[in-house]
């Protein structure tokens, strides 16, 4: 079939039926950029309310990792449900959840054994590593970074540092919580560039967060994203997280790697972590796990995870239905999904590279694997962040048929299915790149 097709204005007259009882009915909060109401979807295609068809560019942010309703997925699930739905890992057992334990601890690149808690989602298993830091270390602080996002209910908000409408009226948050800014390289607080870079970074951790206000025999733990997410697909430099690594260890502080979005094989590995050659103590994993059914997990050194009885549990967490589609993720991770995403994301990277020739409102491109950012600037020269414009072009590919969404104030993600193609690539970067020259032309850019 050819895809995308739109045949009704955007949104048609089914979705905007739709959308008045959502206004009526939803909160509020939900940050939706155009109104896509989505009906049915399969592989990398999604159909509305109307029958219009898109291409999907961001796997439910980052999460059906193995394309929209996978068959050997949906089988998984079909199979699990029948046979157990619930019975709670709390105070029950059962295989499903046993089983992908068993799994996680092979796959999780940490040396000797380890444990694994399950929660529902990425932000549940952020507040379990940070009850469990705590707990192991007997220690009250953390020390997040500037850009990052952990997840929105109340502690693993008091970690988050991406967009200040997310913390607007929520205080107090957890205390004890400090933030230093991240190697964002494109765009240096300390004002470097990255050939004359001296890890200030980490220099403003050693000297005044540890010198002034948080001594490291306080802090539990640092909590890190190898890539940032939300905060606008930023790749550090590897020496700042080997930095952030060794200054970990030489103060007995655990080391916690949210891999929540950039985890289970979107960055062309299993997790980001492995592009900088650290070995963390805790870590997260949610989103892409179980293909769009809801699980979170924390892995941690078995050492670490020692919490008695009651210390800390979830009703759903590691629900079998959840863990079936999550066992049923890994093994087409491991067949084929990892490397295609590899494959994919150098070639997707070339195309936008040659997208940045042409196009002046790219001032950067940055990405490993699928998970690729590309920064919208109004001047090259001066870097003034391109908002406006950003949001501009992800609603043109939206009615253009392609779904994209941003991330941090002026930057596009793109964050598509595993499963996806060049000739998928191709069709969704003309889109794209239709988008980018209308606003540019809009804008008077030359």
């Amino acid at each position: 079939m050819k895809y995308p097709c739109i045949k009704t204005s955007l949104p048609g007259p089914k979705a905007k039926e739709l959308l008045e009882k959502d206004k009526k009915f939803v909160s509020p909060s939900y940050t939706r950029p155009y109104p896509l109401t989505v009906k049915k979807a399969h592989g990398m295609l999604i159909e509305d309310m109307d029958g219009n068809i898109f291409l999907d560019f961001t796997a439910g942010i980052a999460v059906n990792v193995t394309g929209h309703t996978h068959p050997k997925v949906v089988e998984a699930i079909k199979k699990q449900s029948e046979e157990l739905i619930h019975m709670s890992g709390t105070d029950f057992y059962y295989a499903p959840q046993v089983l992908l334990a068993e799994k996680l601890a092979e796959i999780v690149p940490i040396k000797g054994e380890k444990k694994v808690f399950f929660g529902n989602s990425g932000t549940e298993v952020v507040e379990a590593a940070i009850k469990l830091a705590r707990y192991y270390t007997k220690r009250p602080g953390i020390i997040a970074f500037y850009g990052s996002f952990h997840g929105r209910t109340l502690g693993s908000l008091s970690l988050t540092a991406s967009k200040a409408v997310q913390r607007k009226n929520m205080a107090p948050f957890l205390p004890n919580v400090f933030h230093s800014p991240y190697a964002y390289c494109y765009r240096c607080i300390f004002g470097k560039e990255v050939d004359n870079c001296k890890l200030e970074c980490i220099s403003f951790i050693k000297e005044f967060l540890f010198s002034k206000i948080a001594p490291p025999e306080d802090i539990a733990a640092i909590i890190i994203e190898p890539i940032q997410g939300e905060g606008g697909y930023n790749i550090p430099p590897e020496k700042f997280i080997k930095a952030i690594n060794d200054l970990a260890k030489e103060n007995k502080i655990l080391l916690i790697v949210d891999e929540i979005q950039s985890g289970m094989g979107r960055t062309g590995k299993w997790f980001a972590f492995e592009h900088f050659g650290i070995e963390p103590d805790i870590v997260t994993i949610a989103k892409g796990i179980a293909s769009g059914l809801p699980l979170g997990v924390c892995v941690s050194k078995a050492e670490i995870m020692t919490w008695e009885p009651g210390a800390h549990a979830s009703t759903f967490g590691g629900n079998p239905v959840s863990c079936a589609s999550a066992l049923a993720t890994i093994e087409l991770l491991e067949k084929e999904l990892i490397s295609n995403a590899k494959e994919m994301g150098e070639y997707m990277l070339s195309k936008l590279r040659e997208l940045q020739k042409k196009h002046p409102l790219i001032g950067d491109i940055r990405g490993k694997g699928l998970m690729i950012g590309v920064e919208l600037v109004k001047d090259r020269e001066t870097k003034e962040k391109a908002k406006e414009e950003r949001d501009k072009i992800v609603y043109k590919c939206f009615e253009k048929g392609l779904i994209i969404l941003g991330a941090g104030e002026n930057s596009i993600r793109f964050c598509p299915p595993l499963i996806i193609k060049k000739e998928d690539i191709d069709i969704g970067l003309k889109i794209f790149e239709k988008a980018l020259s209308d606003v540019e032309k809009e804008k008077g850019y030359k």
